[in-house]
């Protein structure tokens, strides 16, 4: 094993930048290919990964969004939404793109568009599934970073959301930011 290159511990919870929140249960070398590799074994959910091991640029997981990082994810949800296009190929384009970074906060610019096309056009069964997935990733490390239940994490969303409907309505006139406390 390859000590340098390791970033993560069994136990850590690490998020994936695809299937969300996970815990390290272990370090395990595979032999794949004609190659040997370390891996992180990461249990999600009802899922289990494993992840190579690889210097931090590559890899796909990321620990958890400092609570203090999250304001900046509030004011992001609750600005208004930069405009997508009317093109279902093209709009997917454009969400792809932003997940390329792998960062929670373009989950939170994806979901705020996607929220405020849905309310001006007609979504596909691929935007959807785009929002809904995007909102369960932030939804699950929102609780655990807070250590509030999901439920609660939902609510305080849509009011972010909607506060971003609220200002566009209102001509920048409210700027509300509910936080998790609230």
């Amino acid at each position: 094993m390859d000590e340098q290159n390791i970033l993560f511990q069994v136990g850590d919870q690490v998020i994936h930048w695809a299937y969300g929140l996970g815990v390290i249960q272990r370090l395990d070398e595979k032999h794949l290919a004609g190659r040997t590799q370390t891996y992180y074994e990461v249990q999600m959910h009802d899922l289990r990964l494993w992840v190579p091991v690889e210097p931090s640029p590559k890899c796909s997981l990321r620990l958890p969004t400092p609570e203090k990082e999250f304001e900046d994810l509030f004011q992001i949800l609750s600005s208004p939404g930069n405009p997508l296009s009317p093109d279902r190929n093209e709009r997917r384009f454009q969400l792809v793109e932003r997940f390329k970074d792998h960062e929670i906060a373009s989950i939170c610019e994806v979901i705020r568009d996607l929220s405020w096309y849905k309310d001006s056009s007609k979504m596909t069964i691929e935007d959807k599934n785009t929002l809904e997935h995007s909102q369960n990733l932030l939804i699950d490390e929102w609780s655990l970073v807070f250590s509030i239940p999901t439920r609660q994490v939902e609510k305080e969303l849509r009011k972010l959301l909607e506060g971003k409907k609220n200002i566009s309505e209102n001509n920048g006139k409210t700027s509300t930011i509910h936080s998790p406390q609230a």
